[in-house]
């Protein structure tokens, strides 16, 4: 039975591993720290609204066998419209995603850190972190193979990692469960935590997950009748990515100190109240999150582009590669050498502040079309659902481009 499982789990444990990223890890330890239970709630809408939304995409892309961005270039008709959509996924994605690598690395990095400390060397007049560079070489590794099956396990397996060192890191803070059920079941919104709330909700709720589904999804399965296994893996994987982003929070909530900026240092602040062996398993599960969202990244990145383009979306045609290895290589030279763009980083968060409401809206769209999906278009109630989250989508973008630009 056990075997028959992970034979049919697959492109959800590698979305799982795309959404907790060292920026997941950093957020929830932040809600933690400043809220304590509090924002628990918010992580569990948002893993409902991810389900949702993934489960669309999961089917689009099954039924279909075409990625999201395929789809997109082949039903917006009207060429400027086309031409704009397009724009503004590789922006937010390819750029995106590129801007975002070298934070995924040095998440990585940092774990690496908490055990291993921080070995550098001196190259024309730069100090090199030779971490981040066998980070990359790991991500490259994976990714040039360019099989599906050795790409799945590897992210399955560091999932596994992932999982089991948050959930024992937050066993070991031994929490207050009635605490833990009000925080999940009784939402808490003020102006001190609504930023936090946002930031919750978008970086569990991703734009370029979307993408990665469909386009994962038809690697693995071709025939209709695998849905229920495509469904099951998503609904398993996202829940158990939210009670990992869960398990950080109840973590970070046990620490007595506002001096938190980061999971490392959440890993510092654990050893003297529960022991080094916390900070070891909160060290491997940041290098999981970290190493995870580095190959999850770029090959996110490359299907979106090649999608876009009308180019192959074989994970071995040379343009895939090409630009995999661009989103990777500039992650790896900017984490090596600790370069922070921060006006990249922000024109990233604007362009995912815009695409995340146009994608939701244009998959409900796509999802209701008898010619791509027939029988197995949305129900009634699937887009009810569906059209409350764009409406969130909508506000959650609006708010994180004020955010961007110090409106708010």
């Amino acid at each position: 039975m056990i075997k028959n499982w992970f034979k049919n789990i697959g492109p959800g444990p590698l979305v799982a591993a795309a959404f907790i990223g060292p920026g997941t890890v950093t957020v929830c330890t932040l809600a933690g720290v400043n809220f304590g239970f509090a924002l628990l709630w918010a992580m569990g809408l948002s893993i409902i609204a991810t389900v949702v939304l993934q489960e669309m995409s999961a089917r689009l892309g099954l039924i279909s066998q075409k990625g999201l961005s395929e789809i997109i270039r082949s039903e917006i008709k009207n060429p400027i419209l086309k031409g704009l959509t397009i724009l503004l996924i590789l922006s937010a994605i390819v750029i995106g995603n590129a801007a975002y690598e070298a934070g995924n690395i040095s998440g990585g990095v940092l774990g690496m850190e908490t055990i291993l400390g921080n070995p550098t060397v001196i190259l024309a007049g730069f100090n090199l972190n030779i971490l981040s560079v066998i980070v990359g070489i790991i991500a490259f590794s994976v990714l040039y193979i360019g099989n599906y099956k050795v790409l799945e396990r590897v992210l399955v397996s560091l999932v596994i990692l992932m999982s089991v060192s948050f959930l024992v890191t937050a066993f070991i803070t031994q929490p207050n469960l009635s605490d833990i059920f009000s925080g999940l079941f009784v939402p808490q919104v003020s102006e001190e935590n609504l930023l936090t709330i946002i930031g919750l909700i978008g970086t569990t709720v991703v734009p370029y997950n979307l993408f990665l589904h469909a386009s994962l999804v038809k690697e693995k399965w071709h025939h209709a009748s695998d849905l229920k296994y495509a469904r099951k893996d998503t609904i398993i994987a996202v829940v158990l990515g939210g009670t990992v982003s869960m398990s950080i929070i109840i973590s970070a909530a046990a620490i007595d100190t506002q001096n938190i900026s980061s999971a490392a240092d959440l890993a510092k602040g654990l050893e003297p109240l529960f022991g080094r062996f916390a900070k070891y398993f909160l060290a491997i599960g940041l290098f999981a999150a970290g190493i995870t969202s580095a190959i999850t990244a770029p090959l996110a990145a490359a299907y979106v582009a090649t999608g876009c383009m009308g180019w192959s979306t074989s994970m071995k045609s040379k343009q895939f590669k090409a630009v995999w290895m661009f989103i990777l290589g500039l992650g790896v030279l900017f984490s090596s050498i600790g370069f922070k763009s921060i006006e990249i980083i922000k024109f990233a968060q604007i362009t995912n502040g815009l695409l995340l409401p146009i994608i939701a809206g244009f998959l409900l769209w796509v999802m209701n079309k008898s010619s791509i999906l027939g029988k197995y278009k949305n129900t009634i109630i699937q887009n009810v659902i569906g059209c409350v989250i764009v409406g969130v989508a909508v506000f959650l973008g609006a708010k994180s481009i004020l955010m961007v630009f110090e409106v708010i």
